[in-house]
C-alpha cells in the first residue's frame, strides 16, 4: 500500500505558488467528495454508447512517472515517485511507465529508477498492473532485469538528427542495440514495447518523411514489440498531417500494433487522438497532470494530460475502467509537488469548481 497521506501531502511551498497564480488551495479531493456530498465528476463512458465509428474501448497507456517527471528540474524523492504510481493504480489505470535505466549523468530525475521499481513492483504484486520501463541498450536491460521488470520499452526515432542527440547513435547503431535487447528479452521471456519519436516533426530537421517512420516501425516490430508508441515529440502535428501519416502506415501495419503519443505544444493533442481513434488505433499514451516535455527538443510541452483524454472519451462513450476524479486529485497532488498548476484544462477546471464548491459549504 502506499505511505500514509501525511507524509507527501501538499507543501506549504506549493500553496504559495497557488495563491500567487490564483490557482487556489484546496483540501484533497475524496475530503471534498465527503463535505460537498457529491463526487467531483460523475458522467463516466457507462452512461450512454459509444460514438459510431469510433472503439468501445482504449487502453490507456500512462507515462506521467518516467516520460513525464524525467523532463522536471524540481526534484522529485523516490517515495513520491512511488506514492504517484500507486495514486495511478488507483485511479484504474492498467499500464504505467514505472521508470527508466539509463545514465543519471543524462537524465538525472531517473537516477533511482532501481529502487523505484522494486519498490512499485512488490507493492503491487498482486495486481494486473503492467509497469513498463525504458531500456536503451543491454545494461539497461539487465538492470531491469535485476529489478524485476516483465515489460521493457526501446525506443528509437525516426530523425536522425534527434537519435543522435536523445541517445548517442545513429538510427542504424541505435537498432544494433535493440536487436541485442530485443533477442534477450525474448530469451528471458520479456515483453517489448516500442517507441518512435519526431512522427510528425523533428526540432533539428523540421518535417520527416512518412517513409522513415515506417521503416523504424516495421523494425521495431520486427524485432518483436507487442506495440509500438507513434510519438509526436514536439507536439508539432495537425489533424492533417496525423490523418496523412496514419493512412501511410496503415497500408501495411494494423492499428492494433500502433498506440498514439502526442505531445500539447500547439493544442492540438485531443484533435490528433480523435483522428488516431477514427483510423482504428486503440492504445493512448498520456501523463497524468500534462507532466513532461523532452530533454532533448527544448520547444516541445508536455504530454497530452491522462485526465483531458478521458474526460473527452468519457463524452464518446468509450470505456477506458479509469476514475476521473481520482486522476484529477493525482494531478493536483503532483502538481503542488512541483509547485505550479497542473498542465491540464481538466484538472485545473474541476479542481477549481471543487475549491467553489467547498467555499460555499464553509460559508
Amino acid at each position: 500500500r502506499r505511505p500514509p497521506r501525511s507524509t507527501l501531502m501538499r507543501s506549504s511551498a506549493a500553496s504559495d505558488v497557488y495563491k500567487r497564480q490564483e490557482y487556489g488551495t484546496l483540501p484533497n479531493c475524496s475530503t471534498m467528495r465527503r463535505i460537498v456530498g457529491r463526487r467531483m465528476f460523475s458522467a463516466t463512458a457507462s452512461n450512454r454508447a459509444a460514438m459510431s465509428g469510433y472503439p468501445s474501448r482504449v487502453t490507456m497507456v500512462e507515462v506521467g512517472a518516467r516520460d513525464g517527471l524525467q523532463n522536471e528540474k524540481q526534484p522529485i524523492s523516490s517515495a513520491q515517485k512511488v506514492e504517484l504510481i500507486g495514486r495511478l493504480v488507483d485511479s484504474g489505470l492498467k499500464t504505467i511507465e514505472a521508470g527508466s535505466f539509463v545514465s543519471p549523468k543524462w537524465v538525472p530525475q531517473m537516477a533511482d529508477g532501481d529502487q523505484v521499481v522494486r519498490s512499485v513492483l512488490k507493492a503491487h504484486a498482486d495486481t494486473d498492473v503492467c509497469f513498463p520501463v525504458l531500456t536503451p541498450n543491454m545494461r539497461g536491460y539487465e538492470a531491469a532485469l535485476s529489478a524485476g521488470a516483465t515489460t521493457i520499452a526501446i525506443f528509437g526515432s525516426a530523425s536522425e538528427s534527434f537519435s543522435q542527440k536523445n541517445i548517442n547513435c545513429s538510427i542504424e547503431e541505435s537498432f544494433d542495440r535493440f536487436t541485442q535487447v530485443a533477442k534477450q528479452a525474448a530469451r528471458d521471456n520479456i515483453r517489448v514495447r516500442g517507441y518512435v519519436s519526431c512522427v510528425l516533426g523533428c526540432p533539428y530537421e523540421g518535417e520527416i518523411e512518412h517513409s522513415a517512420v515506417e521503416r523504424v516501425t516495421a523494425r521495431l516490430l520486427e524485432l518483436g514489440c507487442y506495440e509500438v508508441s507513434l510519438g509526436d515529440t514536439i507536439g508539432v502535428g495537425t489533424v492533417g498531417s496525423t490523418d496523412a501519416l496514419l493512412r501511410k502506415l496503415l497500408k501495411n501495419v494494423s492499428p492494433d500494433l500502433l498506440a498514439a503519443h502526442f505531445h500539447d505544444t500547439y493544442g492540438q493533442a485531443l484533435a490528433n487522438l480523435l483522428i488516431a481513434l477514427q483510423h482504428g488505433i486503440t492504445s493512448i499514451d498520456s501523463s497524468v497532470g500534462g507532466l513532461g516535455g523532452c530533454p532533448y527538443a527544448p520547444a516541445a510541452k508536455g504530454n497530452v494530460a491522462t485526465e483531458d483524454v478521458v474526460y473527452m472519451l468519457n463524452g464518446m462513450g468509450i470505456e477506458t475502467g479509469v476514475d476521473i476524479d481520482a486522476l484529477v486529485e493525482t494531478a493536483g497532488w503532483v502538481s503542488d509537488i512541483l509547485e505550479r498548476p497542473p498542465a491540464s484544462r481538466v484538472a485545473i477546471a474541476l479542481l477549481s469548481r471543487t475549491r467553489d464548491d467547498y467555499a460555499k459549504v464553509c460559508l
